[in-house]
């Protein structure tokens, strides 16, 4: 198997537990995202979503960040999975009971040895809702 230059080769043989490398792993949630009535009532259905994934990540070495808008509104609620050096990913479609998803996806991503979310494992809802898978900068070619 090739190895990704983007991972050092000290950290190769490491036990992922070992490194604590769910700490290299943010799930921003859209928190302004309507629910599908597209109510304006606050608590926002986004919102929801992220006390959601909160819960879901009580007790991991996650970070799960808001942000107003993700620009993805035709596919309600939405989310992202960040890790640096890594593919991005942005989801929609996701429900108010997603954050176990989202927080599944995060553990994956933070294990795997690519720099992308395995397929293998991820949840029914980050398969048919991914919305786009975005590279790293260092690995955009001219």
């Amino acid at each position: 198997m090739e190895r990704n230059s983007s991972f050092p080769a000290e950290t190769a043989d490491v036990l992922p537990s070992e490194r604590g490398v769910l700490a290299g792993v943010t799930v921003i949630v859209c928190a302004s995202c309507r629910d599908e009535t597209g109510s304006d009532a606050h608590p926002r259905a986004g919102e929801l979503l992220a006390q959601d994934t909160r819960r879901a990540a009580s007790g991991e070495d996650i970070r799960i960040r808001t942000v107003e808008c993700l620009g993805n509104c035709k596919r309600r609620l939405s989310a992202a999975i960040l890790r640096d050096g890594c593919w991005s990913y942005v989801f929609g479609d996701l429900t108010l009971t997603s954050g176990t998803d989202l927080v599944t996806g995060a553990k994956l991503f933070a294990t795997s040895t690519d720099g992308l979310i395995p397929w293998r494992g991820r949840p029914d809802s980050l398969k048919r809702g991914l919305v786009a898978r975005i590279p790293p900068l260092d690995m955009l070619k001219d």
